[in-house]
């Protein structure tokens, strides 16, 4: 039985996570800002162009749960340090990327890196503090990492103009080695499960094939093959579930979905609103820079109100679900995100900046409310030997979320825009598929708020 952490350690280990939490969505969120520049130079259509981020959130989706597993088995620390390391590696290979097909590769490799953070972050914080501080813990993570997506636009927008987009790719860099050192030498011990068990590498492989499959479907849409590989993804995830909930170690715990109700209607939920949310940044930023014709440092500046807006108002929505039962939180959250969508649905060429950024406020505001709230509610519904796994599967809803969220992204651009590069000749089919995709999303909120009233106390 591992001994509860000091002080101390809870507070230089919440650093090293927080400055992690930090590093990573400032990349991430700066690199969005830099997709006009990049199909620029890089000649990339706009489908192509929709992979930069899609290949980041595939490897990402892929191998989350493979190391939210070898974390419980081998330590936490361990693999979140690995990443860190592996993060700052791919990011300096993206960087100085030579094609697109480059980059895709660089981001691919990159998300498989930061896998390995998604996969720990919350788990770590879980390990060395007790149920009573959680919750305001993982507020403080879940505020720092909206705290780098906010900055991040601004900061990428500025640093865009003035060395090119290749330095979004450095920005987290500096800070990134600042973690390595916290975790190596002041971050002591590590935390892992108390039966170490072994790897099903079986379930691991059928679980990346699916995810591979369906994203290569969505590439050749709406061809026979598309629905063929579709039909044959659906039928790996199908046998992978089945898999899994007979299997002694599983990577992916399915049997918390059929015993803990509130565990499954709460992950449901947090797929939902990352599908219906992610995607936000992207269109924003295509929408800011190509039909409203602005700077990457201008269109970052408006980019990084509803990131901000969930930096401010997460810290308070960690602390209120110590208090207070979170569907209730997490529920409000969710309906008032989706009204926030339908305003951005109505978005138009000529609408004002002051109606996009109070849709931006609105589903961000909405969003902070869901979020801390309902990971306090996932990490609080299992056992400690299962929170490793329990942040596993958590960190897969949001980044599968994630990628399904860009995945509809790149449907609908496929389907209105097509493999063509974006420019004026083809502006009203790039509104029309940004308020279609808006639509989209607020109709996914509805069976989300159900998930999230229905969980149960």
């Amino acid at each position: 039985m591992q001994e509860q952490p000091s002080e101390s350690l809870q507070r230089i280990t919440l650093t090293m996570v927080l400055l992690n939490a930090f590093t990573t969505p400032l990349m991430l969120s700066g690199v969005n800002v830099a997709l006009p520049a990049i199909a620029i130079d890089l000649s990339m259509n706009a489908v192509l162009l929709s992979w930069i981020p899609m290949a980041y959130l595939m490897a990402s989706a892929m191998f989350v749960l493979i190391f939210g597993r070898l974390a419980d088995m081998v330590g936490r620390k361990r693999i979140f340090l690995i990443g860190t390391g592996s993060v700052i590696v791919t990011s300096l290979i993206a960087a100085f990327a030579v094609s697109g097909t480059m980059l895709v590769a660089a981001r691919f490799l990159q998300g498989m890196s930061a896998a390995m953070l998604y996969a720990t972050q919350v788990a770590i914080v879980s390990s060395v503090f007790p149920p009573a501080k959680r919750g305001r813990a993982i507020g403080l993570t879940v505020s720092t990492i909206y705290l780098g997506l906010t900055i991040g636009p601004l900061l990428g927008g500025f640093v865009i103009d003035a060395f090119g987009w290749r330095a979004s790719f450095l920005l987290h860099i500096p800070l990134a080695f600042v973690v390595l050192l916290l975790g190596v030498f002041y971050v002591k011990g590590d935390w892992s499960s108390d039966e170490r068990g072994s790897f099903d590498l079986f379930g691991a492989l059928t679980y990346i094939v699916s995810i591979l499959i369906i994203c290569i479907a969505v590439s050749y849409l709406p061809s026979t093959l598309s629905l063929f590989l579709l039909a044959l993804s659906l039928f790996g995830f199908a046998f992978f579930f089945l898999f899994e909930k007979v299997h002694k170690h599983p990577i992916f715990n399915v049997t918390l979905f059929f015993t803990n109700r509130i565990f499954t209607f709460s992950c449901l939920a947090s797929l939902i609103i990352y599908t219906a949310t992610f995607a936000n940044v992207v269109q924003v930023s295509l929408y800011l820079q190509y039909l409203k014709e602005m700077s990457a440092a201008s269109a970052g500046m408006i980019m990084m109100c509803q990131p901000l807006t969930m930096a401010i108002f997460s810290p308070l929505a960690g602390r209120l679900s110590d208090k207070i039962e979170a569907r209730y939180l997490a529920t409000a959250g969710m309906a008032v995100s989706c009204g926030g969508l339908l305003l951005l649905s109505n978005l138009q060429v000529d609408s004002s900046l002051d109606y996009l950024l109070g849709a931006l406020v609105i589903t961000g505001f909405g969003f902070s409310l869901f979020s801390s709230p309902n990971v306090n509610a996932i990490m609080g519904s299992v056992e400690k030997r299962s929170l490793g796994s329990a942040n596993g599967v958590m960190a897969t809803m949001r980044i599968f979320g994630q990628m399904t969220s860009m995945v509809l992204v790149t449907l609908v651009f496929a389907l209105i825009i097509g493999p063509v590069e974006i420019d004026v000749s083809n502006y009203d089919a790039l509104e029309k598929a940004i308020r279609l995709t808006f639509s989209i999303a607020a109709c996914l909120c509805l069976p989300g708020l159900y998930f999230s009233v229905a969980r149960g106390k």
